[in-house]
């Protein structure tokens, strides 16, 4: 191994011994199942913010985001982007309040026990479907950030991907299984620091070693690539028109925010919904920022496969290296310089165990509480609970493996897929319940059937069917319409809440003002 690698090698290292050694002084913190779902309800605004969005982000913002530009132009990566930091902010502004208040009068450590609670869901039909469908997205979500880094081990150190895929995994899941909430959420915070120091490495050496107007003036070279209402393929040269349908899709993404267990899970854990609008401010900033730094990292990284400073990229998967190969260059110019490189690539890995880490934990809390004890009843001590919870942990990070084990999985396609269906499923169920006071228990449970049932439908039959039509469009976007209409239309027509439920909702109301 060359000293290069040796020294990235030991940067990597040292960053994962800090992970682990986080969730082993957090693990003395966690007495009950609630301490290691939520953190005991005591995350400061700052932690709050950065462990929200460092697991929103994940290995896409790194990996999947820079690619998708620097192979398809500005289009659809700007207007996937806008749409996530409109998302990202009324998301902060609309649900983060209200959610924290209902869920801490309620008493509710997760989102389907929230749903179970807040619509008196007695026989726990609307806390299965939801903790069912939590386990079925978060699985494949969390398998796109074992690939991520996989991608990022094999391709620096020459190794086998499935067996640095199985180490990445094997330390998201130590540390998880070790600190629970707490500690992913501290993880979080650290690797926000440590994804927005790599990004801004990136960007500054593309600018030394390519220049900023070449970067410009070779990206006008393309048609289509700089014009967001164009689509193009910098691969075969294709381009085509990126109309208001396709614009429409792609803001969909935002909507996603609403139904994001991993993201309003920090809502309802911050110590004082008084300090959220700081979180608002400092969450919101630093997403724009970060893809905005991320897109244009894209954009110059044609004119670096053009001056031979990165390999050419033939296809979406291969592009989403740009960040990898730019940090290995950076590496090959010394021993600073490499372990500078090592803290960009950590960077990378920072964004993919930020996310594993937060699904991990919310599809164990799915089984292990809603699953196991609340439906069927299984009554555990606190102690067994949290045995419990980190078995399952163990359990999901191998499921989630197996399905990690494709290293030309695209990340962003996988992303996309999982957070179609976390909007399309909770996010409606979010709202309605926040705001709608007439919402009831068939129509949340029918519009979240409808809603992951059209997800489905709509990605591999619609789409596959009429690709390049009007309806081969984002399966988010149809997907969030019928749970939408499906809430409204089955309450409507079905009984009203009872007075004990809508007295608590307006209690809720009054306090969020």
């Amino acid at each position: 191994m060359s000293t290069t690698a040796v020294w990235i090698l030991v940067t990597i290292i040292c960053y994962l011994i800090m992970m682990i050694v986080i969730g082993a002084v957090f693990s003395k913190k966690n007495r009950s199942s609630d301490d290691f779902y939520l953190g005991g309800r005591h995350l400061g605004p700052l932690v709050t913010a950065m462990s929200a969005e460092a697991s929103d982000m994940s290995s896409w913002l790194l990996l999947g985001l820079p690619g998708l530009a620097l192979i398809t132009g500005l289009a659809e990566a700007t207007w996937t982007a806008i749409g996530l930091a409109i998302g990202t902010y009324l998301n902060w502004l609309f649900v983060a309040k209200r959610l924290r208040i209902y869920t801490k009068r309620l008493d509710a450590v997760t989102i389907p026990d929230f749903f179970a609670k807040r619509f008196g869901d007695k026989a726990h039909i609307l806390t299965l479907i939801s903790a069912i469908f939590i386990v079925v997205f978060f699985v494949p979500y969390t398998a796109s950030g074992f690939v991520g880094c996989g991608k990022l081990f094999s391709s620096i150190f020459g190794i086998d991907y499935v067996t640095a895929m199985l180490i990445c995994a094997l330390v998201i899941a130590l540390y998880c299984i070790l600190g629970g909430f707490l500690a992913a959420s501290t993880t979080d915070f650290i690797q926000s620091i440590i994804m927005t120091i790599a990004l801004i490495t990136v960007l500054g050496f593309s600018f030394k070693v390519a220049g900023f107007n070449t970067i410009i003036e070779n990206a006008k070279s393309i048609e289509g690539f700089t014009n967001i209402f164009q689509s193009c393929n910098v691969t075969d040269g294709t381009v085509g028109s990126y109309g208001a349908l396709p614009i429409a899709s792609t803001l969909a993404w935002g909507l996603g925010y609403f139904g994001m267990p991993h993201i309003i899970l920090r809502f309802m854990a911050i110590e004082d919904e008084k300090k959220l609008p700081i979180s608002r401010r400092v969450g919101s900033i630093w997403v724009v920022v970060s893809m905005s730094v991320a897109i244009f990292i894209g954009v110059c990284g044609y004119t670096l496969m053009k001056n031979g400073i990165v390999p050419s990229y033939a296809t979406n998967a291969d592009s989403e290296r740009i960040i990898i190969d730019i940090a290995q260059k950076i590496a090959s110019y010394g021993a600073l310089p490499a372990i500078i490189g090592g803290v960009i690539l950590a960077g990378i890995l920072a964004s993919a165990m930020s996310t594993a880490d937060s699904q991990l934990l919310a599809a164990s809390s799915s089984v292990t509480q809603n699953i196991v004890q609340e439906f069927f009843h299984v009554k555990l001590s606190q102690k067994a609970s949290i045995i419990l919870a980190r078995v399952m942990v163990l359990v999901i990070a191998v499921i989630a493996v197996f399905l990690a084990t494709n290293p030309d999985s695209s990340v962003f396609r996988i992303v996309s897929f999982a957070w179609a269906g976390f909007g399309a499923t909770f996010g409606p169920a979010i709202l309605f319940s926040l705001f709608w006071k007439r919402a009831n228990l068939p129509g949340v449970l029918c519009g979240m059937i409808g809603g992951g049932v059209v997800i489905f439908v709509w990605k591999f039959a619609v789409r596959v069917a009429f690709a390049g039509t009007w309806l081969d469009i984002y399966e988010l976007l149809p997907a969030f319409l019928v749970n939408t209409i499906l809430v409204i239309v089955v309450s409507l027509l079905t009984k009203a809440p009872s007075k004990e439920i809508t007295d608590e909702f307006d209690k809720v109301a009054a306090e969020a003002k």
